[in-house]
């Protein structure tokens, strides 16, 4: 009989959009169904990435305003969108970063040891792929532990 593995840590990848919330779903009961830690992660990306882009247009001051009213809408998504959906939060952790999208999530799965990474795509092709990329791409040939990419369900349609 094969056995399924065992995750301890799952990395869910958000980027609060529809997809993200079926990606969410397979993250979840992964972790329930494993008794796992859950991180859920945002990673903000530009502008916040290059503010010395922004200083020609915004104080300093006006910068760090920009920043906290994000960091605001970024834990209300949290809460509303998954968090809320969760009884028992003592193994579920929120993490938001900075950054390349890619190398954030390779970045902190090998900090903490995740053991799988889950991620929704947009399933974006042609054009838009070639222009915008694929994090989730990305991601998988970077990680160093599986990853389980969930496709947009409106994309096939």
């Amino acid at each position: 009989m094969v056995e399924y593995p065992k995750y301890k840590k799952v990395l869910f990848c958000t980027d609060f959009s529809e997809n993200s919330d079926l990606a969410f779903s397979y993250a979840f009961g992964i972790s329930r169904r494993d008794g796992s830690d859950l991180y859920i992660m945002h990673v903000m990306p530009y502008p916040n990435n290059y503010p010395h882009y922004i200083e020609g247009y915004l104080s300093s001051e006006e910068w760090e305003k920009v920043e906290a009213n994000s960091r605001k809408a970024i834990d209300k998504n949290f809460e509303d969108l998954y968090l809320s959906k969760i009884k028992d939060k003592s193994n579920v952790s929120v993490i938001t970063r900075s950054g390349r999208e890619d190398e954030e999530v390779i970045a902190f799965a090998k900090e903490k040891g995740i053991d799988i990474i889950v991620v929704g795509t947009h399933s974006r092709t042609g054009i838009k792929h070639a222009l915008l990329g694929s994090i989730a791409e990305k991601i998988i040939r970077q990680s160093p532990v599986p990853v389980l990419v969930i496709p947009c369900k409106k994309c096939g349609e």
